[in-house]
């Protein structure tokens, strides 16, 4: 289908727009974060580093980053190991109730994050006999497994069941088979979920406020916590800036990863 020239200046346009107003807000963090000014004002008055190495020195900031990070990669390494095992299950196995587990599987990430928050809430407190860091690990594990699970799925689609069939016709045990054969066809689809996994975890508060145990503070939470105490603007606009780099990358670099190809050769 051919588009006029009209057609694409209205498409271009359009796209500039919703970048815009996508993009002018976290443009304007990043600068109000070396604003000289000690609350929200626009244009800046000056420019300046200070604030940024208050916040390096800030240590609740690195309590928040260090607490952030070690739960998104736990998140993640369990969301790795269950997600793969259940897309091995569905992808390569038909059974009564396959498409009941694999709408329960992707229905965390599908629903209103208060309403995933309320429910483990009411679980954890109910029956785990209340809020820690385990159970922050497992409310982010829930959505983390969702993406792990939809890239390693796809990537069995793709790959199909021919490969497997002739490593088994050679003589290969299963363990075998998915060591030499399967695992390295999927690696860069469960390197991409994993990055994107990490991305998830490391900026979500929504789940975060209705698991994470007294005292436990991630980066996020933080921000909320001081976002509205007095002086501390430039801070906070300091780490959420840090907060927009750090999520940026995980998602850049797993984008990369989902466009490999099955023999792992790809943009890198």
């Amino acid at each position: 289908m051919t588009m006029t020239r009209g057609t694409k200046t209205l498409l271009c346009v359009l796209a500039a727009i919703v970048g815009a107003f996508i993009y002018v807000p976290l443009a304007i963090i990043l600068i109000n974060s070396f604003s000289v000014d000690r609350v929200l004002s626009w244009p800046p008055s000056g420019l300046t580093l200070e604030w940024w190495g208050k916040a390096f020195q800030n240590e609740g900031v690195r309590s928040a980053l260090l607490t952030s990070i070690g739960v998104a990669l736990l998140a993640t390494a369990v969301a790795l190991v269950l997600g793969t095992l259940l897309a091995l299950a569905l992808g390569r196995f038909d059974f009564f109730g396959r498409q009941a587990i694999s709408l329960l599987v992707v229905l965390p990430i599908a629903l209103p994050g208060i309403v995933t928050g309320i429910a483990l809430n009411n679980v954890f407190t109910s029956f785990l006999g209340g809020l820690t860091l385990l159970t922050l690990i497992i409310g982010h594990a829930t959505f983390c497994i969702v993406v792990v699970f939809n890239n390693a799925l796809a990537r069995i689609r793709r790959m199909g069941g021919s490969v497997q069939e002739a490593s088994a016709d050679l003589g290969a045990g299963a363990w075998t088979t998915f060591r030499l054969v399967t695992f390295p066809l999927m690696k860069s689809a469960l390197v991409a979920g994993a990055i994107l996994s990490f991305g998830l975890s490391f900026d979500e508060i929504i789940v975060t406020t209705f698991t994470a145990g007294p005292g436990i503070t991630t980066l996020p939470i933080w921000i909320y916590q001081n976002l509205f105490r007095p002086n501390q603007a430039p801070v906070v606009n300091v780490v959420a800036a840090l907060l927009v780099i750090i999520s940026v990358l995980p998602i850049y670099i797993a984008q990369r990863y989902s466009n490999t190809d099955e023999r792992g050769a790809g943009l890198l």
